[in-house]
């Protein structure tokens, strides 16, 4: 059973920040962990993924900063509690979970994420989930930028092999045909493209606890995090 900390129970709402490459585990870790401790969750690639989506219904481009800063800051986005560990996504209103999930939303929002206006537009919105008793936030970024105070961040990371079968099982499932290379070679460019980029690159917080998943169980890499949670006395 997990027992809230005093400082949870004060409603001082403590973060726990997990960032990591595409296919690290870390978005399945971390609302996994937010459920475990009922804290509330922020997936914050979504929320590049929901600008992506926005832009591709609206005609906007990659290439309009400043069209997509508006719909960044407009955005109507609720992260829902649903029946499997896959948070629903609401955009205004509309269940789009898998709709954000699709290849190019994804190649399109890795762009997005590199834009620094956009960023900018989206960095108060995503300090605002942080309310109590806690927040897990799921990210490339939450314990560099967004919550730098954070007083546990984990940074989740993964083989690119590994990573790039993770991602071909999940379309598999899904019942998707799937070409390992194409989503290994698109995996190895989304993250010379992450930690490359001029922006909040991809990198752990100096820091942060770095938890190889290459050969780790979600329920392993869960009970690392909090241990840790615990060591810290957040719960």
């Amino acid at each position: 059973m997990i027992i809230m900390s005093e400082q949870a129970a004060a409603g001082a709402a403590p973060v726990i920040t997990i960032d990591g490459p595409s296919g690290s585990g870390k978005g399945t870790v971390s609302q996994a962990l937010a459920s475990r401790l009922r804290w509330h969750f922020l997936d914050s690639g979504a929320l590049y993924r929901l600008v992506a989506l926005a832009g591709r219904e609206a005609g906007v481009s990659a290439d309009e900063p400043a069209e997509l800063v508006r719909l960044a800051a407009t955005l109507d986005v609720v992260f829902a509690p649903s029946d499997t560990l896959e948070a629903e996504v609401r955009l205004a209103g509309v269940d789009v979970s898998r709709a954000i999930r699709d290849e190019a939303i994804g190649v399109m929002a890795s762009r997005v994420a590199a834009l620094g206006a956009v960023r900018e537009a989206l960095l108060e919105r995503q300090r605002r989930f942080a309310e109590a008793p806690g927040l897990v936030a799921d990210g490339r970024d939450m314990g560099t930028v967004v919550f730098p105070a954070a007083p546990l961040k984990v940074f989740l990371t993964a083989s690119a092999q590994e990573r790039a079968e993770r991602r071909c099982k999940q379309l598999k499932d899904k019942g998707e045909s799937v070409n390992l290379a194409q989503i290994l070679a698109d995996i190895k460019a989304r993250d010379e493209r992450d930690s490359q980029r001029a922006v909040a690159p991809l990198k752990p917080a100096p820091d942060a606890l770095v938890i190889d998943s290459t050969h780790l169980s979600i329920a392993e890499v869960q009970q690392r995090i909090l241990e840790a949670a615990e060591a810290r006395g957040l719960v």
